[in-house]
């Protein structure tokens, strides 16, 4: 892909970039150009490697080393060192944990190894502002096959074989939603990407569009050609500015080459790709919502049916597919729809993408076959948790989804599987807890999301949620009795059962869930007036321990009330009713006398 004689890719995803990878790279090339080796090595920023925590990562081509964690004033050194004496700069190589043993290839190391890339292949190894690299890596060999070789409802029939579920979070079969837009008789067709992720927690689509925004085109365009299509648009959240700014490159480059427009390839198939910018409303991630602010309307969902494959943007047939599910397209055109499905399941063909964050090591973006177990994501991949505290649950799913406890770590992971426990695939946010979270105050968190979020259009989501935040308040400020969590239960069911979109139909799954999984912290909260994880401040209870306490008198200095009493070298006392619970006594111990519970 290059004539130079290496190439440091410097990863320049968000993550990234937010840790100085940018400013890493000119530093770098400042080095290169004054040891006078311009000429020979080249500073690439790339797209998101995935492995956030460890970031601005370097990597050394051809030489195949893998550095972590270099700052800009390490620039110097990588240069002088690898690039001018060809020695490994081992303070700059990943360690491994549990052996301490230094690794110097990304493929040796846990995070990795059990990864399968098909969407993300491309994400850390090219240049995304570059479609020459982009067409090195085999890029658009999968437009000029369907162009000049397959007919629209070959196509179609290779995606349906393929069994790709879309992966945005409804899980619909890929293939069926191109089918059923192209039988719908009309005279113009469109096809929408929408990259409006809204989870909580998630950069999938944000990384893919960093990384590698020439996949999503050029399958935009094969979908384009499959259903009848002459128009595309991405809706992309104005939130994303780096995926923005290379998504633009990308467009123009691909008009310049002939590969968007008319005559595609000297064919009769023309298409034109269009950008339209989000304001970050999460409704708009439902696929009728996001065609009516697609339109200039306000963001809110229809009834279904017509689906969208019926009447869609502008009243005409509208095929709506994530980021995800676009970078699979290509793959399964050049590598068949047989090599496809036989990754993953039976029910879920092929690769998942989900965003590891939370209370957990390896923070980061992950890629692996569906069908992996939970355990090997946390706990293999991630690392485990952090500072050895114990797994609690992890959330799936966003908003959407559920809390899912230790005792189905061992789940293999795929669509059907996470509903049969309470959860959901979502988009593929992934949000793991320790036993320092508490599972009341986690669903008032999402709900509070939920009802910042909602539309207001339909009754059940509008009021409905906003009662249920309301008794989640009740039940965290010591406020409710038993039966209020019988109201809490039926009241989630009603919403379920109610609401016109699946922001409203899934928001009590984080409610439902909890209550299924940790009941007895909802008893704990309502019959003892007790957060068993300290979190919930109305039911904080700061003491000290007698036998551990100093008499330091550091805690009664910090206490901005003044209720701490105690003399020098003395155990020290807290007005328990007076006290404000700010957690400024804890803080400042230094023997963990202060206790809260």
């Amino acid at each position: 892909m290059s004539n130079f004689r290496m190439d440091l890719l410097v990863c320049g995803g968000t993550g990234c970039q937010s840790t100085d990878s940018f400013e890493l790279a000119e530093k770098l090339n400042a080095e290169i150009k004054a040891a006078k080796l311009q000429d020979e090595v080249r500073v690439v920023l790339t797209g998101c490697f995935g492995f956030c925590e460890q970031g601005p990562i370097v990597k050394v081509m051809p030489d195949n080393i893998f550095y972590v964690r270099v700052s800009p004033d390490q620039a110097a050194l990588l240069v002088k060192e690898h690039i001018q004496k060809g020695r490994v700069v081992q303070e700059l190589l990943y360690e491994e944990p549990e052996t301490k043993q230094k690794l110097d290839e990304q493929s040796d190391m846990p995070f990795y190894k059990k990864q399968n890339r098909i969407a993300l292949k491309n994400c850390g190894l090219i240049d995304p502002e570059n479609i020459n690299e982009y067409i090195a890596v085999d890029g658009y060999q999968a437009l000029g096959k369907v162009l000049t070789t397959m007919s629209p409802a070959e196509v179609i029939e290779e995606i349906k074989k393929s069994g790709l579920r879309g992966r945005g979070g409804g899980g619909f079969p890929t293939g069926l939603k191109w089918e059923y837009t192209k039988k719908s008789d009309a005279d113009i067709k469109f096809i929408i990407c929408n990259a409006d992720e809204g989870d909580p927690g998630a950069f999938m689509d944000r990384s893919i569009l960093e990384g590698d925004p020439h996949s999503v085109i050029e399958a935009m365009a094969i979908a384009g050609y499959a259903i009848g299509a002459q128009k595309g648009y991405v809706y992309i959240r104005a939130e994303y500015p780096l995926a923005i700014h290379r998504l633009k490159i990308a467009v123009e480059q691909a008009y310049e080459l002939g590969l968007l427009g008319k005559n595609i390839l000297g064919t009769d198939f023309g298409f034109d790709i269009y950008l339209k910018y989000g304001a970050g409303a999460f409704v708009c991630g439902e696929e009728t919502a996001l065609i009516n602010s697609l339109e200039g309307g306000r963001g809110e969902p229809t009834v279904k049916p017509p689906f969208p494959a019926e009447i869609g943007l502008w009243k005409k047939p509208t095929s709506i597919n994530n980021v995800e599910t676009f970078a699979n397209i290509c793959p399964i055109i050049l590598n068949g729809a047989d090599w496809f499905k036989s990754i993953g399941t039976e029910k879920s063909a092929g690769t998942k993408v989900f965003a590891l964050a939370g209370k957990i090591n390896n923070v980061g973006l992950v890629e692996v076959p569906m069908g992996t177990t939970l355990r090997e994501i946390i706990f293999d991949l991630g690392g485990g948790i952090k500072d050895d505290r114990k797994f609690k649950a992890v959330q799936t799913g966003g908003p959407s989804g559920g809390c899912i406890p230790e005792q189905y770590l061992d789940t293999h992971i795929d669509y059907d599987t996470l509903g049969e426990i309470g959860s959901m695939m979502g988009s593929g946010g992934m949000i793991v807890m320790d036993e320092d979270n508490c599972m009341v105050n986690i669903a008032k968190f999402y709900l509070e999301f939920t009802v910042d979020e909602s539309c207001g259009r339909c009754t059940a989501c509008r009021v409905g949620n906003k009662r249920l935040l309301e008794i989640l308040t009740h039940i965290t400020e010591g406020e409710a009795e038993m039966e209020t969590l019988e109201r809490l239960k039926d009241l989630s069911q009603i919403i379920k059962d109610s609401s016109l979109c699946g922001l409203g139909q899934t928001s009590p799954n984080p409610i439902l869930s909890t209550m299924k999984y940790f009941w007895d912290e909802y008893v704990a909260h309502v019959k003892n007036k007790n957060c068993p994880a300290g979190v919930c401040t109305k039911l904080l209870k700061y003491h000290i321990d007698p036998e551990k306490c100093k008499g330091c008198t550091l805690c009664a200095k910090a206490c901005p009330a003044g209720i701490i009493s105690g003399k020098v070298k003395e155990a020290h006392v807290i007005d328990k009713e007076a006290c404000i619970k700010c957690g400024a006594c804890e803080k400042i111990c230094k023997f963990g006398a202060v206790l809260r519970k």
